[in-house]
């Protein structure tokens, strides 16, 4: 029997690595989540456009790492805000640096209240440690400490064995975050 608990993992994954999959398992066992959902925004907040394949090619990469993983849900949304990207998700999974700018009352205007007032809207969250943000008490998701160097952007400059099986392979065919100007010759024929 399942728990019917839903999550979401807001984030870019540009690309997804193997620390997006390791949080999400972890979420999703720790939990007991019956679905956990990438969501991706078509505009993330505070982040430039994104380098590397079209959105579209993201999203269907994330679509081929859900097809293996039957808990595992994409979603794309225009909301930007994590306050609305959580709504009507009973666990919001993020990582530790994304826990300290949402706690953060600068990312508020400076004000706590406003702040308090996004916190008090959130539903159930967990946090995956990120170091050297602290991640807070019994919120933390377990994760094998050989995913905390891994991230995004290592993996498409300094360590592409960080992505993810199914991006590693969209990569190998098409360099789309390894070798960017391959990609885009293949876009543009």
């Amino acid at each position: 029997m399942t728990s019917g608990r839903v999550g979401c993992y807001p984030g870019s994954f540009n690309p997804p690595t193997i620390a997006h999959l390791a949080i999400a398992e972890a979420a999703h066992r720790q939990c007991g989540l019956e679905r956990l959902d990438l969501v991706v925004s078509r505009v993330a907040l505070g982040k430039a456009t994104p380098a590397g394949p079209s959105f579209e090619d993201r999203i269907a990469v994330l679509d081929t790492i859900a097809r293996n993983r039957p808990w595992l849900g994409i979603r794309v949304t225009d909301a930007q805000l994590l306050v609305d990207i959580a709504d009507g998700y009973d666990v919001l999974v993020l990582g530790a640096d994304k826990w300290a700018q949402v706690v953060d009352p600068a990312w508020y205007e400076g004000s706590d209240a406003a702040r308090d007032d996004v916190l008090a809207r959130l539903p159930e969250v967990v946090v995956a440690p990120r170091p050297p943000w602290p991640v807070p008490r019994g919120r933390g998701l377990v994760v094998d400490d050989a995913h905390l160097p891994v991230s995004a952007t290592g993996a498409r400059t300094v360590e592409p064995a960080w992505m993810a099986a199914e991006a590693a392979a969209f990569d190998a065919r098409t360099g789309a975050w390894t070798d960017p100007a391959r990609y885009r010759r293949g876009v543009e024929s």
